[in-house]
């Protein structure tokens, strides 16, 4: 296919993949777009959001459109590694009577991972799933075993209810491309998923995209030309995050900003969005309609926010009307 091609290709499928979705998910188009986006550009996300707003259906579904083994691991406070990555079982050799080592594969050995309330288990299990999403392999008994590719983890947080939990460090958070937050639905969408829910219907969900897409997505969305307006921009948002950033309205609330990985993600994240609107020519907008999902788990509050209930995404809106007047 020709770059043109790639383009139109990438719009109409994401364009198939939305109606897809909308059998069985109301709304949330904007995390829908933010899910596909991390998936393009193989990184991993985390969904914070309160139960009930159908995370896992989401996922799920998602899975099932684009033909990939999905995989849901639900973390508890007992998980233990092997739980995740697998173990090794001793079996006997009838005809011999020798035993061996058989290492079974644990849910980790799938293309999307669902890993719900992943801050639920202790930091040693946790760490298994971060080294495997950072590596792309496992290692078991002092042997490397590969994942298959496309590989994409999805962690999930419940944002009130924070008894009994282990929160991610900022370090390990940082390794999550995305950090998508899901909110209620509107008035008009929670009317329409009563009704679907509380009625007999069975969708049937088509397959839209195979792995085979999603991996030549993956390969050519690096290709996708940044002009240097565009990173130089990136590179300025993410600067102002910092101390002695410059701007004293902004890191007034921070006590730290985001790394080199913020910029990165920033740019891939905007070339994939202008792929999915059907465009190879990366803006400005691209940059701002990524920003949000990009810099918010990549920036560590201050007392001073704390204490006057400024988010992340808030300093994220002040940063951009600092950067709109200049």
């Amino acid at each position: 296919m020709m770059d043109k091609q790639k383009i139109s290709f990438i719009f109409e499928k994401y364009e198939e993949l939305k109606k897809e979705i909308a059998k069985v998910i109301v709304g949330q188009d904007d995390v829908v777009r933010e899910l596909l986006i991390s998936l393009f550009a193989r990184g991993h996300s985390i969904i914070v959001g309160v139960p009930g707003l159908a995370k896992t259906m989401l996922v799920s579904s998602l899975a099932q459109i684009i033909d990939l083994k999905f995989s849901r691991i639900q973390f508890t406070p007992d998980l233990m590694p092997s739980d995740i990555v697998g173990t090794d079982v001793i079996e006997e050799d009838v005809a011999s009577g020798r035993k061996n080592f058989r290492f079974i594969k644990g849910p980790v050995f799938a293309n999307i991972i669902l890993a719900d309330e992943i801050n639920r288990t202790p930091p040693k299990t946790q760490s298994a799933l971060l080294e495997a999403m950072q590596e792309g392999k496992v290692t078991a008994s002092g042997e490397d075993y590969i994942l298959d590719k496309p590989f994409f983890v999805i962690g999930t947080q419940n944002p009130i209810e924070q008894e009994g939990t282990y929160p991610l460090p900022e370090a390990q958070l940082d390794r999550f491309f995305f950090q998508i937050n899901i909110f209620y639905p509107t008035e008009a969408d929670e009317k329409e998923i009563v009704l679907r829910t509380t009625s007999i219907e069975d969708y049937n969900l088509k397959k839209i995209m195979t792995k085979e897409d999603i991996l030549e997505i993956q390969s050519f969305i690096r290709k996708i030309p940044a002009p240097e307006n565009s990173i130089e921009y990136a590179v300025k948002l993410v600067k102002m995050t910092r101390p002695g950033g410059g701007e004293s309205e902004v890191v007034k609330w921070l006590s730290w900003g985001a790394g080199p990985r913020g910029a990165q993600t920033l740019v891939l994240a905007a070339k994939i969005n202008a792929a999915l609107s059907g465009r190879s020519s990366v803006t400005k907008n691209d940059i701002e309609s990524v920003i949000f999902p990009s810099l918010r788990h990549r920036m560590i509050v201050n007392f001073n926010a704390e204490a006057e209930g400024v988010s992340t995404d808030d300093i994220i809106r002040e940063m951009l009307d600092i950067a709109s007047k200049k």
